[in-house]
């Protein structure tokens, strides 16, 4: 009877005995599967959007960043964190646990590029810019700034987000949607819009005009404190209901952004076309920048209608056609030319 007990005593301390073996070998070979691979550089990877827990392993793996694949998949399934693991581009480092990756992953940590989008860009060239950097595909940004109905829902009153892709630097990630891009430009715009909307209210001018008038003034000044006085010459125009005659807008419709515009360009046929058309062109010509919008709700005082372009990027500008045809022979050479810009 009494050795009934010692032996049962006994089994359980063999029990507890094999428990805690066990115990301290799976913590041991946690401990050791969880360490850091080692020392070294930050590694570059990029997790694509769909991506399996096991495809992310085996990135990770072939990049050194992990000891073991299965011990990863484990962790991840372990914790809940199946469907947490967000795509994107990381800088991991090999010094890192795979405790610590895990947490990365899930937490979305990806790494951010600081990108500036200079005032006057066409959407063409911005989608260029950020093609070049890889943070987006040229087409598909293109693609986004056109879709009628996301445009509808950014309360652009356009066919195309042109002139409301705010320049700006931005802090993107590669992976991002490229319509995600495009919104966070959009709004923007209508960030800074909000301090301009009261002058443009009062004004009587709708956002589409001050918009488009601005990025006919972001392409034709060069120094900023002319702004105001290019403005003025354009409304003086318009309010006499002469043609802009302004060259930015031809090269728009034109699509040439290089090289010298001959007559034949002057009177190709596109409502873009300034010199054929009255008033303002169907919509903006590039994404003009806060000095611009500011330039057209501000425009200086003066009565001049015309400017050429002295060749240090800076304006003659003129009150009268006889001023101004004196104004081209001094800094063209006798070039002709009725342009204002």
């Amino acid at each position: 009877m009494r050795g009934q007990p010692l032996k049962r005593r006994f089994s359980l301390k063999i029990g507890l005995l094999i428990c805690a073996l066990t115990f301290l070998v799976l913590g041991t070979l946690i401990y050791a599967l969880n360490l850091p691979v080692g020392k070294g550089k930050a590694l570059i990877v990029f997790i694509t959007p769909g991506q399996s827990v096991h495809d992310i392993a085996e990135t990770l793996k072939q990049k050194g960043l992990i000891r073991n694949k299965m011990f990863f998949v484990w962790l991840v399934r372990l914790t809940g964190k199946d469907s947490s693991l967000k795509a994107g581009e990381y800088r991991l480092y090999p010094s890192w646990s795979t405790w610590e990756i895990v947490g990365r992953l899930a937490a979305g940590d990806v790494l951010l590029h600081r990108i500036t989008i200079p005032e006057g860009l066409t959407r063409d060239q911005i989608a260029d810019v950020l093609a070049q950097k890889g943070l987006v595909k040229k087409e598909a940004f293109l693609k986004a700034t056109e879709k009628r109905d996301f445009l509808r829902q950014m309360n652009i009153p356009a066919p195309t987000a042109e002139g409301y892709l705010f320049p700006e630097t931005y802090t993107l990630a590669r992976g991002l949607p490229a319509q995600e891009i495009v919104a966070r430009m959009i709004k923007q715009f209508w960030t800074v819009w909000a301090s301009f909307a009261p002058t443009a209210k009062r004004l009587n001018l709708t956002v589409h005009q001050v918009v488009t008038l601005a990025s006919i003034v972001e392409k034709e000044a060069k120094v900023p404190e002319e702004r105001p006085l290019i403005a003025a010459v354009f409304w003086n125009r318009l309010k006499r209901g002469m043609p802009l005659q302004a060259d930015p807008t031809v090269r728009y419709a034109l699509k040439k952004f290089v090289g010298p515009l001959t007559r034949k360009d002057l009177r190709v046929e596109s409502p873009y076309n300034t010199y054929l058309h009255a008033g303002l062109p169907p919509g903006p010509i590039c994404n003009p920048g806060r000095a611009a919008i500011q330039a057209v709700l501000f425009p200086a005082k003066v009565d001049y209608l015309y400017f050429v372009a002295k060749g240090d990027g800076t304006h003659f500008f003129s009150r009268t056609l006889k001023e101004h045809l004196k104004a081209i022979r001094r800094f063209r050479k006798k070039k002709f030319s009725y342009t204002p810009g």
